[in-house]
């Protein structure tokens, strides 16, 4: 079962979704993520372990590569419809408490603004990483924040923006959060935040691309 789970790492990636994916050329033809999940769970072989030693080693490669500039935004994106591809056969487990998630990350795009790209790929790394994912969407107000907080109690928040004339929502969003929660974790990015501006506003983390989130998460959480 090794092999299958080493596989299954290599189909995250390297974006190899399922056999009939041409994508990518050097292992086309070969079984993507979609068979070897199915195959390692014929197999017995629980859901918790094809997540911790098949999915999650995977995306932890993708992300230090693509921090590394070794990659790019187009191979993430194949890397994420991979691991997504393999969860859609996991969930059942999750769902049922058969399995268990790190915790629970909520995310969303700061009011005012709607760019999604940098969320969508936060989003997909900690999720690939063994969390519960709570994407929010693009323009959210603080009461949404608020809202999923106190459905998900301990949940760590993400705040995406791309625009310095929506990075100031982060500031209010985030006090108004450590208002209703004092021990609620925030962190931040996007292309116009810095350390500089996340102490200045009083978030917890500031991290310039996903696998920072995943490192932080993990310190906090895991």
């Amino acid at each position: 079962m090794n092999e299958l789970l080493n596989q299954l790492a290599e189909c995250v990636e390297f974006g190899k979704i399922n056999k009939a994916s041409p994508f990518p050329p050097q292992m086309k033809g070969q079984d993507g993520a979609d068979e070897i999940t199915r195959q390692l769970l014929d197999n017995r072989v629980k859901a918790q372990e094809i997540l911790t030693s098949g999915l999650m080693p995977g995306m932890e490669k993708v992300g230090v590569k693509f921090r590394e500039n070794k990659v790019f935004v187009p191979q993430v994106l194949m890397s994420a419809k991979a691991m997504s591809t393999a969860m859609i056969h996991l969930k059942p487990f999750f769902a049922s408490g058969e399995a268990k998630q790190k915790g629970t990350f909520i995310i969303g795009t700061v009011l005012g603004d709607l760019h999604d790209i940098g969320k969508n790929l936060v989003a997909m790394m900690v999720e690939g990483n063994g969390y519960k994912v709570i994407d929010l969407g693009t323009d959210v107000s603080t009461d949404r924040y608020i809202e999923a907080l106190n459905e998900n109690p301990g949940a760590v928040v993400g705040l995406s923006a791309l625009l310095t004339t929506t990075m100031v929502n982060m500031e209010k969003i985030t006090q108004e959060i450590k208002t209703a929660f004092p021990n609620a974790l925030v962190t931040i990015g996007g292309a116009p935040v810095n350390d500089d501006f996340c102490l200045k506003i009083g978030a917890d983390n500031y991290s310039p691309d996903p696998q920072g989130v995943v490192e932080f998460l993990n310190t906090k959480i895991a």
